[in-house]
This record gives structure tokens, sequence and C-alpha cells, in this order.
């Protein structure tokens, strides 16, 4: 696991952070700030359906990033290229096959961007869902940093920081952030097949007991909830 406090401390602004949502990404960047790693967000989110949803979502974490000054980048929007990424894998099931698959694409993305910027650390906000497989999301951090440093084209080498993003008090705080921020809280992962599974299971849910979920009913994407 590649140490923060390791990274020379006259370099802490060398952290590429992948962020899926503002929810999810609002304790996190908290702790960061807190122990004088000032990141730059990396937005990469291919999977997310429709592209309004996608809108919502970026507009979210980009203002939230202009309050704390911090510099985000929108990588492009291509949903039609993950699409292709997860053909064949559309019934699998959450944590399935498809999951580990968009991880990697999205990691990957993040990977390259790291080296390009010339920084030395990248990790997740994915790894803050207790609805996620942390062995999924680790593995594709890894894969992608490989992937990255093995290119002999490569002239910047990343390393990816797989810390466990519930731990430490974290997922509460994103629960207190996300109510004193307001923040548009997604009730479903991202892709077209969570948003499917969602409805599926809210249509099961019509008969029963009033639920009102606080994120995804399939793989959310904030902590308390998840993406």
């Amino acid at each position: 696991m590649a140490n923060f406090a390791a990274v020379n401390i006259t370099r802490m602004q060398n952290v590429l952070l992948h962020c899926c949502c503002a929810p999810c990404s609002s304790a996190i960047l908290e702790w960061m700030l807190s122990h004088d790693v000032r990141p730059t967000l990396f937005y990469c989110n291919p999977n997310i359906y429709p592209a309004e949803e996608y809108r919502i979502r970026k507009d979210e974490i980009t203002r939230y990033a202009a309050r704390l000054g911090v510099t985000i980048i929108d990588d492009d929007y291509d949903h039609a290229a993950w699409l292709a990424q997860v053909k064949g894998m559309e019934q699998e099931p959450e944590r399935g096959a498809r999951c580990l698959q968009c991880f990697r694409m999205r990691l990957l993305r993040a990977a390259e961007k790291c080296s390009e910027l010339g920084f030395d650390v990248f990790t997740t906000t994915l790894a803050s869902s207790r609805w996620k497989s942390l062995e999924q999301i680790n593995a594709a951090g890894q894969w992608a940093a490989q992937h990255v440093n093995e290119n002999p084209l490569c002239t910047h080498p990343v390393r990816f920081d797989d810390r466990n993003w519930r731990k430490g008090g974290l997922q509460q705080r994103r629960n207190e952030l996300l109510k004193e921020n307001g923040f548009y809280n997604q009730l479903y992962c991202g892709c077209e097949f969570s948003l499917e599974a969602m409805q599926r299971k809210q249509a099961n849910l019509a008969d029963g007991p009033s639920h009102t979920p606080s994120c995804s009913l399939s793989a959310p994407a904030c902590p308390s909830s998840g993406e």
C-alpha cells in the first residue's frame, strides 16, 4: 500500500483522487486536507447513465471542490466505450465481473492521468462504499498501476493507495457531511444495469413497508450507501 506519509512533504500535492460523487468524496477530502494532502480530483465515471445523471453528479462534486479550493479534472464522458468494455456482462450481479471490469476501466484512466501529471500516488473514493467489493477495487487499482508502469513509454511510475476509506470514522463523517451540505444523494450506483436493479427492488417493495433508501438499493455510490 502506498503511504501518503512516505511521500516527500514538499510533494503533498502529487496525489490524484479518483472521485465518483460529492457524498463519497466529502469525508475523504476532509481527511486529506487535515493531513496536509491537497489532492487533485479526477472525475472519470463513464459508467453513469443517463447523461443527465452524469451531469448532476459532476456539477455537485465540482461545486464542492471549488468551495474547498481543490482542483478537479473532468475526464471525457464516453458511455458507449464503457458499454463496449462490459459487453457480455450485462446480466452479471453487483460485485460480479461487470463491476470489476468497470473499476479497471476507470482506475486505468486514473493511473494514466496520474502518470501524465507527474503525480506519485492515486486512490479512489470507490473504496468508501460498503456496498462494493474492496477486494475488486484494490485489485483493479493495483492492476492499473502495474499496467501503466510496465508501459515502455511510461516516464513517471505511479502507486495505488489501497487504504480502506470506510474506516477511521469516515463512514459516519460522510453521513454528517451529506446532511450538512445537502448533497444530491443518488439512488443507484450509476450504470443502467444498477438502475434497473434498483427499479426492480423498488417494485418489489411497493406492497411492503414504506422504505426510503439513503442511497442505492443495488450497489450505491456512497459509504452508508456508497459509490
